[in-house]
């Protein structure tokens, strides 16, 4: 039914809407009620120019990423962690297929043999990750991570106990301040989240400049300039990096530079622009723990030919804190476990220290880099 309608709309030239694909049916003769019509529509539409199976996953606003790994095994997240999606299957692994390559082209992508994988965001800002075979044993793999339309706030984020009132507390503080931070955590442990809602606390006449790989970080504010990295075409041109674009971000007045997730060359432009008067700066970084960070910047500044002491000496100068988050073993809630703060060892390199632990019980601890926290909170030095 679904080729047959959709070769119908192709010589016709109609557009695959609603009353477009019934109007379709409807010449097929087949003999169907109005409801029946009107289910039919919908999912034909669905096959046609939406997700497929998949799209009443994407309208379940509790979802937060959605796994393909073959016709009938798809995962999907509700914030508790990763389970199958009953009831919710592919004809074959060639729909699989079908589905991965009209979401990339509808992303402006290329996914074929010739280019196996792809990377992107779709119109409506849900992240697309697709591999083909060979490269995918057995199957197309796709995963799509979905995106809010609005962020969430401070308060929602302690109402469901991902953030705790004393962190909270803090974490305005840390904003009014404009101190700089980077939020660290591993994969999909809500760093996005958490630094969306942080950034809706700035002063409403603040200019946010926000450069990411795929945009989405959505604050809640007046005033946000989004810059999106471009890959190369199918020539190899055009490209345009997260470095490029800090360097351009610079130049664009930004009250708060932030980069949606430190992950190559740019970390040494952001550091130099937390060190030349940008305060309030902040962005992501993936790592196992808040004491990992360091270690990460490093590696990744060693990409630009920034030597060791050079990098921790701008770290120690140009960060004031970092803020961890956690995936619960299990449940699978998210939280924020940790703050720390930098501190520079006898040999010049930096290293976290933590200030305030956060318990998955609820029990608060002030560890040894409290007091730098504190003064920092009460006043810049």
């Amino acid at each position: 039914m679904v080729e047959s309608v959709r070769l119908r709309l192709a010589e016709s030239g109609a557009a695959p809407t609603p009353t477009g694909v019934a109007s379709a049916l409807r010449a097929q003769g087949r003999p169907l009620g109005d409801a029946q019509m009107l289910e039919t529509a919908r999912v034909v539409r669905s096959e046609l120019v939406g997700a497929g199976p998949l799209d009443r996953l994407l309208a379940d606003p509790r979802v937060t990423d959605i796994l393909v790994n073959g016709p009938d095994e798809v995962w999907v997240d509700r914030g508790e962690g990763l389970e199958r999606a009953p009831g919710v299957r592919f004809p074959d692994a060639v729909a699989v297929r079908r589905l991965a390559q009209r979401l990339a082209v509808a992303a402006g992508r290329r996914l074929d043999d010739a280019r196996p994988w792809t990377d992107a965001r779709l119109p409506d800002g849900t992240r697309l990750h697709a591999v083909l075979p060979p490269i995918a044993a057995g199957c197309t793999h796709l995963s799509l991570r979905t995106c809010r339309a609005r962020a969430f706030t401070l308060d929602e984020l302690v109402a469901v106990r991902a953030v705790p009132p004393q962190g909270a507390r803090l974490m305005r503080e840390l904003m009014r301040r404009r101190l700089s931070f980077l939020v660290s955590g591993g994969t999909g442990t809500g760093k996005t989240t958490l630094l969306a809602s942080l950034l809706g606390l700035a002063g409403p006449g603040e200019r946010i400049v926000l450069v990411e790989d795929s945009a989405e970080l959505r604050p809640e504010h007046p005033h946000v300039v989004h810059l999106e990295a471009r890959p190369p075409n199918q020539e190899g041109a055009g490209r345009i990096t997260l470095r490029d674009l800090v360097r351009q971000a610079l130049r664009m007045r930004p009250d708060r530079l932030v980069v949606g997730e430190v992950r190559g060359p740019e970390v040494l432009d952001l550091l130099a622009a937390l060190n030349t008067g940008h305060e309030g700066g902040c962005g992501t970084v993936h790592a196992n723990t808040a004491a990992d960070v360091p270690a990460r910047l490093e590696a990744l500044g060693c990409t630009t030919g920034l030597d060791r002491p050079a990098l921790h000496s701008q770290l120690g100068a140009g960060l004031d804190a970092v803020l961890h988050l956690v995936r619960e073993p299990g449940t699978g809630r998210r939280r924020v476990a940790e703050v720390h703060v930098l501190e520079r060892g006898a040999g010049g390199l930096v290293r976290t220290v933590p200030a305030v632990v956060f318990a998955a019980d609820g029990r608060v601890r002030q560890g040894p880099g409290w007091e730098r926290l504190a003064r920092r909170c009460g006043g810049r030095r």
